[in-house]
């Protein structure tokens, strides 16, 4: 037993009996060393892992006649820290180095000591992965072995575990379908836990082994699932199709993966047609659920929204409670298309969690990018702000930059809303980087619609019709199917403001069938807004104006303009979407004001304030404050909140502080270099007259406290 073995217990460290490795102290006792490097050896399981395991290494160190003593000088010049049940190395370079300086050899008796004491059912993959790495050449039996286990390994073994394991594998397997099939194995673990580097090197010999079609297939769609995530999106649909045709006859499972993605990318391409083309060829054996969602989606991609409202609705009430992220992420899509956004918030924050719990790490960001969407079209702009910060925040730590576009499109869309003009421009300018040159289609339409509403809000009309004309025509070289629809309010009114509302007729023509099918709770009071708008147009800026027939057309127009107001206001009563709801009434209001209405009027444009001002809608509430000015009253300033004169990317940054943040994790949280946040926060120290962080993490608590009714 290699415990046992004398030469493991007082292996020759080299000439002078020492390690010369830099960053150790030059009098860190031999036995310390030793131990160290029996560390160092046990984190190969899993190198950016927790640490090593501590009772693996105790047992290891036992057996080489090392007592735990030897520990206590690394831990002393904090080289190494012991917590929990994991040995944390100060410096994954030091690390590294202690290992590498090693002759091979002793690295080989390190493994071999630590696979010897690696005995139980649970420590088995540990125990193979050690024997593995102590083997000094060539074993089929062995890499077979630690192969099946890497395999059959229960939950408690990570991705990034596995994916060690199998590429130590195939390092012990000769050139063929073997080797090729454990690297590929080993890339597609390593993408599960965010390391999209090392999964593209594992895959990349695999092209040069000779290797069977599913063998071909399975690396095809590992590496467009790399492709799909950070890469042209066009690119990953062709090669998902490829991997598709090849895995067909030999893994009907494989297949249906790599079209389900090849569909993820036609979406993102914003091609309805290419979508389609790769969902009608799915292999037999496909679950219900599967036949609803290819059902569903096919009909509302081909433009028969109603034919596939029943199959998606099948398939949410299916899987709303299921537990594989995936299932859960087609479901949450589901409930989106169908305007279901209660199920939609739900079904995604659940497949968040199940992503968590299930270490499924690069599927994280993209249950919070779906989820602030949902959020997005609830109108809760600070949760949607909330899930994107974080999802983005992720999406770059695992090099998933598609996925961070999306986030930050959703950022800037929640910015055009809190009139944050610098968070506005940072995330569309990050957002349009990577969309125009990886062909998202989508993010590269949310981002034109965010500027376009800040264009609204701040009331440059004709800028904001001009982006948002292109976005609700159809054809090709224009906006998103999947925003077409969604842009076409703000388009209706950007056109009436600026004096050409016929230009929205057809759109608005369009968005009622749209809207009668169900898909956006809101829809039906957006669409009594837009024909308000389209009917007060008609009816001229001024009472009274005109005279015989031309008076009698003009007071049909403007009574139908109130009627389809006070529609449109019933119907927000059947939504929880507080920011449209304020918009109607905002623009009822200014409606009324230019009727010579300022009673009536006044009333309305409190209530957007308000609700203005409940959204943190800046922009939309200097417009409401305006608009109320102009009735002849001035809303009342009231006590001004101590951190009222915050802009809201100032106000994020003051909660990140009271919460405990350095500027460091500010700045990852919320997408900005540490200067940036520097400069916010001495802007914020002046405004509100504090001198520290103590003192202004003191004036958020206080400030954020509810109020006691009097």
């Amino acid at each position: 037993m290699p415990g046992t073995n004398p030469p493991h217990r007082r292996t020759t460290l080299g000439p002078s009996g020492r390690l010369a490795v830099a960053g150790l102290p030059d009098d860190l006792p031999e036995d310390t060393r030793r131990l160290l490097l029996l560390a160092a050896a046990a984190q190969e399981q899993h190198p950016d892992g927790p640490g090593a395991d501590a009772a693996l290494v105790l047992r290891a160190a036992a057996a080489a006649g090392l007592g735990t003593a030897a520990l206590e000088p690394a831990e002393t010049a904090g080289l190494v820290r012991t917590a929990g049940e994991r040995i944390h190395f100060d410096s994954e370079v030091l690390r590294r180095a202690l290992y590498e300086a090693v002759p091979l050899a002793r690295r080989r008796a390190a493994h071999a000591l630590l696979a010897s004491v690696s005995a139980s059912d649970r420590d088995r993959l540990p125990g193979l992965l050690h024997g593995a790495l102590a083997a000094d050449g060539p074993d089929s039996g062995l890499a077979g072995r630690l192969a099946a286990a890497a395999r059959t390994a229960g939950p408690h073994v990570s991705h990034d575990e596995r994916a060690v394991a199998l590429a130590v594998a195939a390092r012990l397997t000769g050139p063929g379908t073997d080797r090729a099939t454990r690297l590929t194995a080993a890339a597609d673990h390593a993408r599960l836990a965010g390391r999209p580097d090392r999964a593209r090197a594992l895959l990349a010999p695999v092209r040069a082994l000779p290797a069977a079609a599913p063998v071909r297939g399975r690396a095809g769609l590992v590496h467009g699932l790399l492709t799909l995530r950070d890469g042209p999106v066009a690119d990953a649909r062709e090669e998902l199709l490829l991997a598709a045709g090849l895995l067909g006859p030999h893994d009907a499972t494989a297949a249906l993966t790599a079209r389900l993605a090849a569909m993820e990318a036609a979406w993102a391409m914003g091609d309805a047609a290419a979508y389609v083309e790769a969902i009608e060829e799915a292999p037999q054996g496909a679950p219900d659920t599967l036949d609803d969602y290819r059902a569903g989606m096919a009909a509302v991609l081909s433009g028969r929204l109603g034919a596939g409202v029943g199959p998606l609705r099948r398939l949410l009430a299916r899987t709303g409670r299921a537990e594989e992220p995936e299932v859960l992420l087609r479901a949450g899509v589901a409930a989106l298309v169908v305007g279901d956004l209660a199920a939609a918030c739900r079904v995604n924050a659940r497949a968040l969690a199940a992503a968590r719990a299930l270490g499924r790490t690069t599927l994280v960001p993209q249950a919070l990018e779906h989820l602030a969407y949902g959020e997005l079209r609830a109108g809760r702009h600070p949760r949607a702000r909330v899930h994107a910060e974080e999802g983005l925040c992720i999406a770059h730590r695992t090099g998933q930059r598609n996925i961070a576009a999306h986030q930050h499109a959703i950022l800037a869309l929640v910015a055009s809303v809190e009139g944050d003009t610098e968070a506005l421009t940072a995330h569309a300018a990050a957002a349009g980087a990577v969309a125009g040159a990886h062909g998202l289609v989508q993010v590269s339409t949310l981002v034109r619609w965010a500027l376009a509403r800040a264009d609204l809000g701040a009331g440059r009309v004709d800028e904001a019709a001009a982006r948002l004309g292109p976005l609700v025509r159809p054809g090709p070289r224009q906006g998103h199917f999947a925003v077409r629809m969604l842009a076409v309010p703000c388009y209706t009114e950007a056109v009436v403001q600026a004096g050409t509302p016929g230009a929205a007729r057809t759109a608005v023509e369009e968005f009622a069938i749209w809207a009668a099918l169900g898909a956006d709770p809101a829809a039906p009071a957006q669409l009594a807004r837009c024909r308000a708008l389209l009917a007060g147009a008609g009816a001229g800026a001024g009472a009274g104006a005109g005279a015989g027939s031309e008076a009698g057309a003009e007071g049909r127009d403007a009574a139908a303009a109130d009627a389809y107001f006070e529609a449109a206001r019933a119907h927000h009563d059947d939504t929880i979407n507080d920011f449209e709801r304020a918009r109607t009434l905002l623009l009822h209001g200014k409606w009324l004001r230019r009727r010579r209405r300022p009673g009536p009027a006044r009333g309305l444009l409190r209530d957007a304030l308000v609700a203005f001002e409940g959204c943190g809608a800046r922009a939309w509430t200097e417009q409401a404050r305006a608009e109320l000015r102009a009735t002849g009253e001035a809303p009342s300033a009231g006590r001004p909140a101590p951190l009222a004169g915050l802009t809201p990317q100032q106000l994020r940054i003051a909660r990140c502080v009271a919460e405990g943040a350095t500027n460091r994790e500010i700045a990852l949280r919320l997408s900005v270099s540490p200067r940036t946040v520097d400069h916010h926060l001495r802007n914020i120290f002046a405004a509100l007259g504090v001198r520290s962080r103590l003192e202004l993490a003191r004036l958020v608590d206080r400030a954020e406290q509810p109020t006691a009714p009097l």
